[in-house]
């Protein structure tokens, strides 16, 4: 059954295997791809704060044009009162695009771009050749997939996928088409996190025996106001819910708090799961793989029915080789490497290490948002075909501990784990649970 608590039968759904409905055909791989000196046309989808974050981050690369955008709400303020703080939705969006584009070609106003409530709309334009995704978790697979059917390369938020079999499916589709794909998991392309790696795979700390990654705690109580009430009027609420159950509309669970309910994302676990166990991952050379065996423990459930996913909670994870591993709210927030000569801890802005003899030249400097530069090394492969920094299968194998560590929670007991195959071992219940996906109807995945 869907992990999504709701009065919603499975004969609402439309199971995950199914045929394709409501999405495109899958259109020519004969997209004419940029080549070194032409300029990348851009789309992106979601425009809320990460989006706003990104159209800054692509339009500072002389390379690009956004010729499209796309939301479900004209104007917005995230989560603060109405009109208060910064606005989002397409308005605004388009505002910023066109300023900005001003300011580096002159004097008169850039051209406007498209502006699109349906994102399918947005991947039929044969004059794109990027679609970003900044939207929340649960439209990720789809809009990904839609946009790489489409012909285009893409660039997702993490996590790239609200279920595994979702991320599985979409890994299959980047490799069928040989599509370039980043994950935001902006970190990789951070000089903190790239020295902190290097010092790991350089024997710095000699045989690492254990990783700890610290992630945020969860939502104890409300974010906002659970009054349950009808959607704004601007808002096209069912487009917003989308592939998801439709849950009654309340402050509390949409912009920014929406991942506070399984029904969106996967709480705050999934949300940091892609940026500090992503580190993890590559610092112990298992990006192209994953741990043997998995389990949930100290889970600690929200406080209010608004949410359900975990405030506090653990990951115990147990890679070939005999390091372990702790995913946790418990944790000091980064990444940590212990070995048997030493350790060296890593988050956003700060690098520290057991011996400072490790660093001959000191701590590296310039640490700063790392999104730009992921962004430029997208672009630069989008035109090389090149494997980029975050490639899809990465960022899945990244947050796959997060999804089998709720299986864990789900099953009340650790799951043993074959990373080569991506299949639990010898058990059929687990296998089961994670291809048990379904989408609201008429939305599928295939």
């Amino acid at each position: 059954m869907n992990r999504v608590t709701t009065r919603l039968t499975r004969r609402q759904f439309v199971p995950l295997a199914s045929a394709v409905a409501t999405t495109l055909p899958a259109t020519s791989l004969a997209h004419v791809r940029p080549g070194p000196n032409d300029r990348i046309e851009v789309g992106v989808i979601g425009l809320g704060s990460r989006g706003f974050n990104l159209i800054d981050a692509f339009l500072a690369q002389p390379d690009v044009h956004i010729a499209a955008v796309c939301d479900v709400t004209p104007l917005h303020y995230r989560d603060r009162p109405w009109g208060k703080g910064t606005a989002y939705g397409t308005r605004p969006a388009v505002a910023r695009i066109r300023r900005q584009t001003k300011a580096s070609s002159g004097d008169k106003p850039g051209r406007a771009p498209a502006v699109y409530s349906d994102f399918r709309k947005l991947c039929e334009r044969s004059d794109l050749d990027v679609v970003v995704v900044a939207t929340p978790d649960h439209w990720h697979a789809i809009m990904a997939l839609q946009a790489l059917r489409a012909g285009k390369d893409v660039y997702c938020e993490k996590p790239v996928t609200h279920s595994w079999k979702e991320g599985r499916i979409l890994c299959q589709e980047v490799a069928r088409r040989n599509a370039i794909f980043q994950v935001g998991s902006q970190q990789r392309s951070m000089i903190e996190f790239q020295t902190a790696v290097k010092l790991v795979q350089s024997g710095a700390i000699g045989t690492i025996e254990r990783v700890e990654v610290g992630l945020p705690p969860g939502y104890a109580k409300p974010m906002g106001d659970p009054t349950v009430t009808k959607p704004p009027a601007e808002l096209d609420y069912d487009m917003w819910t989308g592939p998801a159950p439709m849950l009654p509309y309340m402050r509390a669970r949409h912009h920014r708090w929406w991942r506070g309910h399984r029904a969106y994302g996967g709480g705050v676990l999934m949300d940091w799961i892609g940026h500090h166990n992503d580190i993890a991952h590559w610092g112990l050379g298992k990006s192209d793989s994953g741990p043997t065996r998995i389990e949930a423990v100290e889970w600690t459930p929200p406080q209010t029915p608004v949410y359900n996913t975990p405030h506090h909670y653990t990951i115990r994870c147990q890679y070939d080789g005999g390091v372990a591993t702790t995913i946790s709210s418990r944790n000091p927030i980064g990444t940590k490497f212990v070995g048997d000569r030493g350790w060296v801890a890593v988050r956003r802005g700060r690098l520290d290490v057991s011996d400072p003899g490790m660093l001959e030249s000191g701590p590296p400097k310039h640490m700063r948002d790392g999104t730009k530069i992921h962004v430029r090394n997208f672009l630069d492969c989008v035109k090389s075909r090149k494997r980029n920094a975050a490639p899809a299968d990465t960022g899945h194998r990244s947050i796959t501990p997060g999804h089998l560590g709720y299986l864990s929670h789900e099953l009340g007991r650790a799951i043993r784990w074959d990373p080569r195959e991506q299949t639990a071992v010898d058990d059929d219940r687990a296998n089961q649970w994670l291809q048990d996906v379904a989408f609201r109807s008429p939305w599928t995945i295939g």
